[in-house]
């Protein structure tokens, strides 16, 4: 089975998204008929240039003062971690049980917010992030600095915008590798963006798992981050797989993940200030970022509902593949013994089927909250 999945990664490659790392780039928006047949239907990502030039965010948002004083009466919600790393896999400082952390949410007023993030260090990581349509509602003041959705992407789709999401982070945030069920627009209005995105077709690759939920909680008193497990367990299937491992542990995830390391590459794209990159359904991408002179990177996204089509079946087949065909003895049975003791700390229920599935195969993502 190994080999018809392997080759099944390359002919993907080579009959529909190239064989470099780089995706297309459009100078300009496409029409409707233009973006439906040659990116949608294919699942297919592009970088558009020239598509939100006339928002006067573009211009206005590069001014603190500007976004203070328009937001000054505004409360936001804030997350706050002690690596920049929320909805991101991490030891338990206690179990040294790898779970899966959430982060730390204060719901405050803009101007102490943003300030947070302007303020943050490596022990502690502002990050305005809370998704579920926040622009609309949270940030509403500035949503005239926007246009409400993208006419082009709006008449191919046959939607508006299910949600609308501001990010206003630093470039100690990261996001690790995840899925949407969303069609996604994600314009860059300061700072720069940079995305890994590997196709659906390289599920297998993300070695997704279960993993025990847990919330970070931070004491104003102390300054210090606790990491506290969810009571009852929950259970969150997560990508395994960290494509940035520090030098000392390289060797060792390049053994325990080597369908990821000794795969195809992934596609990288950096997405500018003014440029927007058009992020397919159920393709896996991992987000770093660089800020602008100020210290912030600010991007607005749209999320449009996906089509559940024959491409979504597809896909469903596919991740419902066992793992441990593709893998290794070795590294299956790390990936299994992991879960085998997830399964021992009390799930039950709809978790309990869920890590046992995980055991012999993939999983259905049942809450994709990260960067979309």
């Amino acid at each position: 089975m190994k080999e018809p999945i392997e080759n099944l990664w390359q002919e993907v490659r080579d009959l529909s998204l190239g064989s470099s790392t780089h995706i297309d780039q459009l100078s300009s928006p496409p029409t409707p008929l233009q973006f439906l047949r040659d990116y949608v239907s294919p699942n297919k990502p592009c970088l558009i240039s020239n598509a939100i030039n006339h928002w006067p965010a573009t211009t206005l948002w590069h001014s603190t003062p500007y976004l203070l004083n328009t937001l000054s009466y505004s409360s936001v919600s804030l997350h706050l971690t002690p690596t920049g790393k929320a909805d991101a896999l991490t030891p338990h400082p206690t179990t040294s049980t790898t779970c899966f952390a959430s982060a730390e949410v204060q719901r405050i007023p803009f101007p102490d917010a943003l300030t947070r993030v302007l303020e943050s260090d490596p022990n502690c990581v502002g990050y305005l992030q809370q998704q579920n349509d926040c622009f609309r509602s949270e940030y509403g003041p500035l949503s005239h600095d926007c246009d409400p959705d993208f006419t082009w992407a709006s008449e191919a789709l046959g939607c508006l915008p299910e949600a609308v999401n501001l990010w206003i982070g630093n470039d100690l945030s990261e996001t690790s590798f995840h899925k949407d069920h969303y069609e996604n627009i994600y314009a860059v209005v300061s700072g720069e963006k940079h995305f890994l995105l590997l196709p659906p077709t390289d599920v297998h690759r993300m070695y997704i798992c279960p993993y025990p939920a847990a919330n970070y909680r931070y004491s104003q008193d102390t300054g210090e981050f606790s990491l506290e497990l969810e009571e009852p367990v929950r259970y969150v299937p997560w990508c395994s797989v960290n494509p940035y491992p520090s030098p000392e542990l390289k060797e060792k995830k390049k053994a325990k993940f080597p369908l990821y390391f000794d795969g195809p590459r992934p596609f990288e794209v950096t997405v500018k200030a003014g440029e927007i990159l058009y992020l397919p359904s159920m393709w896996f991408h991992h987000v770093r970022q660089s800020p602008d002179s100020r210290g912030l990177t600010i991007a607005v996204n749209y999320w449009y509902d996906m089509r559940f089509d024959i491409k979504y079946a597809y896909f469903n087949f596919l991740q419902s593949l066992p793992h441990s065909m593709l893998c290794n003895a070795a590294s299956s049975g790390n990936l299994l013994v992991e879960s085998q003791r997830h399964s021992s700390m009390g799930n039950s229920g709809e978790e309990s089927s869920i890590t046992a599935s995980a055991s012999d195969g993939l999983l259905h993502d049942s809450n994709d909250a990260a960067e979309k």
